[in-house]
């Protein structure tokens, strides 16, 4: 089960990895500015904690975000307090409004279970566009790209704890499967956690033709912000 500990110990990790969110809510923004120079308006779907939402809230005038799991609504309404919060399944959320552009950011959506599903969720997405709206999702690894028994480890030092993060990425039945284990050492002493996660491994066809079919033909941008690139698709309609 996810808790506020765990979102304390992925976050420490990953800036110990250099991580920078302000960095990447800059670089997505830069593309969605490009194609929508007006850009007000912001939807961060599955928006966790709300660390891209606090980043995104830094350069556009009104932003909301989706979460499906109510403890991480929890948390963001602490760290984007004001920022109107919505739980919500990322395949049927029905906001009843239309933004200047949405997000999904950090291959969120690579954990949706079928290609259906995807479809389903970037046709939510484009469906809460309003005409030459911007949306931007960052996908997990595509099929080629993914390396079978691939093996990460971390380590974050700091004054008063010291965080270890090992991962062992295998395919099974298509998927990711991630296994991460995490050591804490505190001076009250050691913890440690175990994660599976499956994430999705679609093809950039896959993607593509879901943009095409919700009316929201995008392209591809390779590298992104986390080096699995970027889709970037812009409604159809008159503004």
């Amino acid at each position: 089960m996810f808790t506020r500990n765990h979102a304390d110990v992925y976050e420490t990790i990953y800036r110990s990895r250099g991580k920078d969110w302000e960095a990447e809510a800059r670089e997505v923004l830069g593309h969605i500015h490009a194609a929508r120079p007006d850009t007000r308006s912001l939807l961060d779907v599955a928006c966790g904690t709300g660390i891209h939402l606090q980043q995104f809230g830094k350069f556009v005038e009104h932003c909301e975000g989706v979460e499906i799991a109510e403890p991480m609504i929890e948390m963001a309404a602490e760290r984007v307090p004001g920022v109107p919060l919505h739980r919500g399944d990322m395949r049927s959320f029905d906001l009843g409004r239309t933004f200047d552009a949405v997000t999904c950011m950090f291959c969120s959506i690579g954990y949706l279970d079928t290609v259906d599903d995807m479809r389903d969720a970037v046709a939510t997405m484009a469906a809460h566009l309003s005409p030459g709206g911007v949306l931007a999702i960052e996908p997990w690894w595509f099929p080629e790209k993914f390396i079978d028994g691939y093996v990460a480890g971390d380590v974050s030092r700091a004054p008063d704890r010291t965080i270890t993060r090992l991962s062992h990425s295998t395919l099974v039945g298509g998927k990711t499967r991630m296994e991460l284990r995490f050591v804490i050492g505190e001076a009250s002493g050691i913890t440690e956690f175990t994660e599976i996660e499956l994430l999705s491994l679609w093809t950039e066809q896959d993607y593509l033709t879901a943009f095409d079919d919700a009316g929201c033909p995008a392209r591809y941008l390779p590298g992104g912000p986390t080096g699995r690139g970027l889709f970037v698709g812009v409604r159809a309609g008159v503004r």
